[in-house]
């Protein structure tokens, strides 16, 4: 389904407002998810038990088919700190934050971004895409990517076709070795994710800009 010249150009405005404004615009009332039955998928990422091992890298490509050239997830390091032979490095997640106030989904002239009123999932619908990269443009955190085979919008969607599908927890969450990673409800105070959130000291990146991201974080050193 394409989307028509009027909505293409409504698309076009919001895009150019996004980027002619900076954050601000990023920071005004976006629409919210709506959640049925209590479900809204977040996700913490340990920094301090992270070993940048990047097998939650290869999982997410194996499971997802990600092709060459493009990835939903990668581990960023930055160091060394401390003095040798006391030396660490930091491992930072770079994937969607699934943000309840999207601004990917603000921008899109057809709808193909969108909220999923089922589990607060932001995903997209390849079908109304028509790989216009306004999302690219607005999303702060630099996640999404046009994906050279299907030539549509594309990212992280917790597996949300592959091992959700399959009643799994996300491939990079089954693979971590130190257990960095944990996946849950939000809105659920028993899951093992919101039980973790209430006991850590967490943080969200550029929470500033009102984005209100579902991954968690829990700092290593000097935050990013």
């Amino acid at each position: 389904m394409s989307c028509s010249r009027r909505q293409f150009m409504a698309g076009m405005s919001a895009g150019t407002l996004i980027m002619m404004t900076g954050t601000r615009s990023l920071a005004s009332p976006l629409a919210h998810s709506q959640t049925i039955d209590g479900v809204r998928y977040g996700m913490l990422h340990d920094e301090t038990a992270c070993i940048g091992c990047t097998a939650c890298m290869d999982a997410c490509r194996e499971t997802n088919k990600v092709p060459d050239g493009v990835a939903r997830l990668q581990i960023l390091r930055s160091g060394p700190e401390g003095e040798y032979p006391n030396q660490s490095y930091q491992f930072f997640r770079k994937s969607c934050q699934h943000c309840d106030n999207a601004p990917c989904v603000h921008v899109c002239p057809t709808g193909a971004s969108h909220i999923r009123a089922e589990d607060g999932i932001v995903d997209v619908n390849p079908d109304l895409c028509v790989g216009c990269m306004y999302c690219l443009a607005a999303c702060p955190y630099r996640v999404r990517f046009i994906n050279p085979v299907t030539r549509v919008a594309d990212k992280c969607d917790f597996c949300r076709q592959t091992n959700l599908a399959a009643g799994k927890q996300p491939a990079c969450v089954e693979a971590c070795p130190t257990k960095a990673l944990v996946f849950g409800n939000l809105d659920d105070p028993d899951s093992a994710l919101s039980q973790r959130l209430a006991k850590e000291e967490t943080y969200r990146f550029k929470e500033a800009l009102g984005t209100s991201p579902k991954m968690y974080r829990i700092a290593k050193g000097e935050k990013s």
